[in-house]
């Protein structure tokens, strides 16, 4: 394990930068504000090169190197401070291949900026539903896709990883070369190395029905009950998210949200061909006419739209923010349950209950760690960073006890402290093993998620 006693002054931590520098400054941005970025030293990798040379003078100087790129997940694996940071923002195309339905993406890449270079070619991505979010990240994380009930996690659809290791060598890794170590990178929680780039599998499609129902937050306990029953036999071919909002007037958002609290149900029905699309307009109508009937949305934007509106439909911020979140991999509720709940999210910007099920459930031939998430229903939950928020988060957690399956999608949780669990102890010692055999010395240790299951006494979950 790398330890460090007196820290090198910062001439000898080049290409690191110190604080008060214009480098330090770029790699220390993060989405997540409500975590300190406070390492020894910073810098921005352009290149793979920059990356070999990054990672060789972090092991010289004796720190621990930690890596961040957008930051979303800033205070997921604990402090930087006493730690060097690099940002991966590699330079170059993202090269895609529409005979094979490939790209390649270099690392610090977010999805906003990979879908516009996909797109033209009639295909896309299993991507996220926040342009804003890195791809590298996401993909490691497993990756929950409105495609994804189609479809499955995003990582199962990572043809190659290619990463710099702890002793400087550059190595791709697959289903061919170094598969353990490919096995390990989906889901295994960091500390293998640094992802320089990622090679993944696009998808056909040809247009999407999509959108957002917006409902008075008075009618979401008699609403959501019903959004349930649906999900028990939905197609795979649609994913949706049921959520309560409740949004400060901020510019640009639509007057349906903008402060008041709403039931919203947005996601997608995925048309793969021309010929599909009826038929996905005729699923949508399954789901919301039930809930029209029962009361008239005050807004409804749900209608066919091509791919590249689907990465703005949830309206996550595109600008960082303080927020502290809970989240967990949750059984179906109790129609009783949604009044409790309700009441318990009193407070917060958003209780999600996104819908999971399909492929999702269903582990591919050759997956990683993280290769399914066999609960039907995603939690997650956010507010602004405070006491109030905690106590918010930890009183939706208290509702939804009876429900946890004692498993986390790793890609959600923001911090160390919160359970994260994703896979059982004879996985979690393989994948040790892996990461002992690529970084012996403990170089990247800092960036290993905890695999927590116990929280202020609690069991399982």
């Amino acid at each position: 394990m790398t330890t460090a006693t007196a820290a090198p002054t910062a001439t000898g931590l080049a290409p690191f930068s110190p604080p008060g520098t214009a480098d330090h400054a770029a790699a220390t941005a993060a989405y997540q504000l409500a975590e300190p970025v406070d390492p020894v030293a910073a810098t921005t990798a352009r290149s793979v090169q920059d990356v070999v040379d990054a990672v060789g003078a972090a092991a010289r100087s004796g720190l621990p190197l930690r890596v961040s790129t957008t930051g979303h997940a800033a205070g997921r694996t604990g402090p930087l401070a006493g730690s060097l940071l690099l940002r991966p923002l590699l330079d170059g195309p993202v090269r895609v291949d529409p005979r094979t339905r490939t790209a390649r993406i270099p690392a610090g890449r977010t999805w906003g900026e990979v879908l516009p270079e996909v797109l033209p070619h009639g295909l896309t991505a299993l991507h996220g539903s926040s342009p804003t979010v890195g791809v590298v990240g996401y993909l490691l994380g497993g990756g929950v896709s409105f495609y994804g009930r189609r479809y499955g996690l995003a990582a199962n659809a990572v043809r190659s990883l290619t990463l710099v290791l702890a002793d400087g060598r550059v190595v791709e890794a697959s289903a061919d070369e170094h598969p353990e170590l490919f096995w390990a990178l989906r889901g295994g929680g960091g500390g293998f190395g640094v992802v320089v780039e990622a090679e993944v599998e696009l998808l056909p499609v040809h247009a999407v029905v999509t959108g957002r129902a917006v409902w008075d937050v008075a009618d979401a306990a008699r609403l959501a009950p019903v959004w349930q029953a649906w999900t028990r036999t939905a197609p795979p071919e649609v994913s949706t998210s049921l959520r309560v909002l409740d949004l400060p007037p901020l510019p640009g958002l639509p007057a349906s949200l903008a402060g008041r609290r709403a039931l919203v149900l947005d996601g997608a029905v995925t048309a793969t061909t021309a010929a599909d699309l009826p038929a996905a307009r005729r699923t949508a109508e399954d789901l919301l006419g039930p809930l029209r009937a029962l009361a008239a949305p005050v807004e409804d934007t749900w209608a066919p739209a091509p791919p590249g509106a689907l990465a703005h439909v949830h309206l996550d911020p595109p600008d960082p923010v303080a927020f502290r979140s809970g989240t967990a991999l949750v059984g179906e509720l109790d129609d009783a349950d949604w009044p409790e709940l309700l009441d318990a999210a009193a407070g917060l910007v958003s209780l999600e209950l996104r819908q999971l099920g399909g492929a999702i459930a269903r582990p591919p031939n050759a997956g990683g760690v993280v290769d399914r998430f066999a609960a039907p229903l995603l939690h997650y939950a956010v507010g602004p960073a405070g006491a109030a928020t905690s106590e918010r988060l930890a009183a939706v957690r208290e509702v939804l006890r009876p429900h946890l399956t004692g498993r986390t999608a790793p890609g959600f949780v923001d911090r160390p402290d919160q359970p994260q669990r994703s896979y059982d102890d004879e996985t979690r010692a393989r994948v040790e093993g892996v990461r002992l055999a690529v970084d012996p010395g403990g170089l990247f240790a800092g960036d290993v998620a905890v695999v927590r299951d116990r929280v202020r006494g609690e069991g399982r979950g």
